[in-house]
């Protein structure tokens, strides 16, 4: 069951939140314009095209931001672990959202006013350049993505698809399976490639032992190895 008192503790008092770096004050102000939505696996947060009507964080929970391509199929641009932050892009440039966001799990998410974050921005230097320096750190991933997308080939491709999951999310306490269940599917569109290259090349990659597959349960045996391959391209 949500609980938003202690779901809002964390957004403000954990020191990787943005909204940590606001004083008591503001907090008290933040605390009067958040709410705070519990949704189910596949919900959709918004879709692309819609406007975007405030901030949204991830409280727990995993989320994927996609862009439909041709043919309606999707390209996975970004994964979202908790405390990070969600259309603020369009938030910011005023426009409406170029991608999706949907629940990958059950998540608890956080929505706050567009009223109070350009407020607080403009007020607060820390929170504004914490904003910032978010951005410029999405642009740079964006950025190093599109070369890894369209010039490295379906073996290095999914590795670092499979690298990018565990720096991530983590590993499960077995120190070695992927925090993370995601359909093959997901995995191919996070890796820009079909879902059977997707299928065939988690294949080899369990036949060198490189991982372990049982389900949507991923296990990296080798990392090292996993690691070179995604260099190598």
């Amino acid at each position: 069951m949500l609980n938003v008192q202690s779901g809002f503790r964390e957004i403000t008092e954990d020191p990787k939140s943005i909204f940590n770096l606001l004083s008591g004050e503001e907090k008290e102000e933040l605390e009067k314009q958040v709410s705070f939505v519990q949704v189910k696996k596949n919900e959709v947060l918004f879709k692309e095209g819609e406007k975007p009507d405030g901030l949204l964080m991830l409280v727990n929970g995993k989320v994927k931001i996609f862009k439909e391509g041709v043919g309606g199929r999707e390209q996975i641009i970004r994964m979202v672990k908790p405390l990070g932050i969600i259309g603020f892009r369009a938030l910011f440039a005023e426009e409406n959202h170029i991608a999706s966001a949907v629940a990958l799990e059950e998540s608890v998410i956080c929505s706050v006013t567009s009223e109070f974050i350009m407020k607080r921005a403009i007020k607060n230097n820390l929170f504004a350049e914490q904003i910032i320096r978010k951005l410029s750190r999405e642009l740079g991933f964006s950025n190093t993505r599109t070369v890894t997308l369209t010039q490295k080939h379906i073996r290095g491709r999914l590795a670092e698809s499979l690298i990018l999951l565990k720096r991530k999310y983590g590993y499960e306490n077995d120190g070695c399976t992927l925090k993370v269940y995601l359909s093959r599917e997901d995995i191919a569109n996070l890796s820009n490639m079909t879902t059977s290259n997707a299928i065939r090349t988690l294949s080899t990659f369990a036949n060198e032992k490189v991982i372990a597959i049982d389900g949507r349960k991923i296990k990296i045996l080798d990392y090292n190895r996993l690691d070179r391959i995604s260099k190598l391209g």
